[in-house]
C-alpha cells in the first residue's frame, strides 16, 4: 500500500530537518491497517476508525511522538490530530465523522481574511471552512456508509495539511489576526536558533564571494543554481517557519512559474531577498521557528522514474559546466540536486534516508556544529567509508524485503573527491529498483 508512505520515514534524527517527517511510523502499522480494513467490512466502525487513527502514529527512538491519540467512550470515539500549528480534534460515531480546526476568533476576521476564506472554501475537495459563534473553523464531516482506510486517509489528509498552511498563512498576511490554538507549539532553544542564524549569515557571504568568482559574461545560468541552492538549504537545514517560510516559498515558486521575466532579472529579485534576510535581526529572525508534532507529508508521492530522470538531466548540466570549464558552479549543483529534490517531490523513505545522508557527507560544518558524526572531513577531503557503507545498508535493508531487487551501493560509490562521490552516488541512487518482485 505505497499511500502509507505519504508518512513514513526511516531516518532518526536528533533535529527536524525540510518539510517531511523525521520519524518512524508505528511498528504495528500495517497490522493496524488490516484490523482496521477488516472491521470497516464487519461494520465495526469504532474500532475501525480506533486501528485506522493509531496506524498514522509516528516514533522518534521508539517512543510515541503522540501525533495522534484516540479514546472511545461508549458509542462515540475522540481524537486528536496534531499537523504544525494545526490541532485537528474530532469524533466518530457509527453514523458518521465530524473534525474540525479553529482559525481565528469570529471577531477577528476582517474583510481581506474573509475574503480568503471564501475563496479558499472553493479549493479545497472534502474540508470547507465555517464560522459558530465564536471562532472561524476548517471543518470535515461525511457519513460511515461506505468508508474504508483509504477513504479515510485522504479526507483527514485535507484538513491537516490545509489548516496548517492556512494559519501560517495568515499568521504572515494578515499580522492584525490573532491565529487561535496554537498552545501546542513548542519554542526552539535560543542556542540552536543563533546557531542557524550565523549560519545563514555564513552560507549568504559565501554565496557572494562565490558569485564573484563567475566569469563576467554570460553567467545568468550559474548564478540562478547558486541563488536557489541557497534558498533551498535554508528551507531544508534550518527549516524556518511563519514569515520566513512563507517568503521564500513565494520566491522560489515565481522563480519557476514566471516564464516571462529573464532569467537576471528573476536573480536580481532572488538577490534582494536574500539581503533582507541577511539585513534581519536576529530577534526578528527568533520569531519564524516552532517545534511541533507532523501526521502527514506535504508532497505527493512522485514515481522514481522522475526523480530519474531530474538526476540524468542535472547531471548532464554538470558534464556541459565541466566541458566549458565552468568548474566553480559544479560543486553548487551537486549540492542543488539534493535539496531540489527534497524540497520538490514527495518520495519513498529511502530516497529520503540517502538524500539525507548525503547532504549531510556535503554540509559537513553545519552538522558537526549540532555534533553529528563527521561522515567527511573538509580538511583532510577524506570520507567515513565505513560508517557510509553501513548507514547505506540502514537505511535500505528494512525494504528489502517488499523490494527483493533493492541493493546497498555503499562499496560502488567512488570516494576519490567530494565531486565524484556524489556523481556516483547519484547514478547509485537513479537506478534504484522500486519494483515488487514476488
Amino acid at each position: 500500500m505505497d499511500w502509507l508512505n505519504f508518512f513514513e520515514s526511516k531516518t532518526q534524527l536528533k533535529h527536524k530537518f525540510g518539510r517531511g517527517i523525521n520519524a518512524n511510523i508505528s511498528p504495528n502499522e500495517e497490522e493496524f491497517f488490516n484490523k482496521s480494513y477488516e472491521a470497516f467490512e464487519k461494520k465495526d466502525i469504532l474500532n475501525a476508525y480506533d486501528y485506522f487513527l493509531k496506524s498514522l502514529e509516528n516514533f522518534s527512538n521508539k517512543t510515541s511522538n503522540l501525533n495522534v491519540t484516540t479514546q472511545i467512550e461508549e458509542d462515540k470515539l475522540h481524537f486528536e490530530i496534531y499537523q504544525g500549528t494545526a490541532r485537528v480534534l474530532g469524533h466518530v460515531t457509527e453514523e458518521n465523522l465530524y473534525a474540525e480546526v479553529i482559525l481565528t476568533k469570529k471577531d477577528s476576521a476582517h474583510v481581506a481574511l474573509k475574503r480568503y476564506i471564501l475563496e479558499r472554501n472553493y479549493q479545497l475537495t472534502y474540508a470547507y471552512y465555517f464560522s459558530d459563534d465564536e471562532y472561524i473553523k476548517l471543518k470535515l464531516y461525511f457519513n460511515n456508509i461506505t468508508m474504508s482506510p483509504q477513504k479515510i486517509f485522504f479526507p483527514l489528509r485535507e484538513i491537516a495539511l490545509n489548516a496548517d498552511f492556512d494559519k501560517e498563512y495568515v499568521r504572515n498576511e494578515f499580522p492584525d489576526v490573532v491565529i487561535e490554538d496554537i498552545g501546542h507549539l513548542t519554542p526552539i532553544d535560543e542556542n540552536e536558533l543563533q546557531i542557524k542564524y550565523d549560519f545563514v549569515h555564513k552560507w549568504i557571504d559565501e554565496l557572494r564571494e562565490k558569485i564573484n568568482t563567475f566569469p563576467s559574461n554570460d553567467n545568468a545560468g550559474m548564478q540562478a543554481f547558486a541563488l536557489l541552492y541557497l534558498l533551498f538549504k535554508i528551507d531544508y537545514l534550518i527549516v524556518p517557519k511563519y514569515n520566513i517560510y512563507q517568503k521564500i516559498s513565494k520566491k522560489i515558486q515565481e522563480y519557476f512559474s514566471d516564464e516571462n521575466s529573464l532569467t537576471e532579472a528573476k536573480n536580481e529579485e532572488l538577490k534582494d531577498y536574500i539581503q533582507e534576510l541577511r539585513e534581519m535581526p536576529f530577534q526578528e529572525f527568533s520569531t519564524s521557528f516552532y517545534d511541533t508534532k507532523y501526521t502527514f507529508n506535504p508532497t505527493e508521492r512522485t514515481s522514481h522514474e522522475e526523480i530519474s530522470i531530474f538526476i540524468t538531466e542535472s547531471l548532464s548540466k554538470i558534464r556541459w559546466y565541466k566541458n566549458n570549464r565552468y568548474n566553480q558552479i559544479i560543486p553548487i549543483i551537486y549540492k542543488y540536486i539534493a535539496f531540489y529534490i527534497l524540497y520538490n517531490y514527495g518520495i519513498h523513505p529511502v530516497t529520503r534516508g540517502l538524500l539525507h545522508m548525503l547532504v549531510e557527507i556535503q554540509n559537513p560544518s553545519f552538522f558537526k556544529k549540532f555534533d553529528y558524526e563527521l561522515l567527511y572531513n573538509e580538511e583532510k577531503s577524506s570520507f567515513s567509508k565505513r560508517t557510509i557503507i553501513a548507514n547505506i545498508e540502514e537505511i535500505i535493508s528494512p525494504y528489502k524485503n517488499r523490494y527483493k531487487l533493492l541493493k546497498p551501493f555503499g562499496d560502488e560509490l567512488n570516494y576519490s573527491s567530494l565531486n565524484e562521490f556524489s556523481n556516483s552516488f547519484y547514478l547509485q541512487l537513479k537506478n534504484l529498483n522500486f519494483e515488487n518482485v514476488s
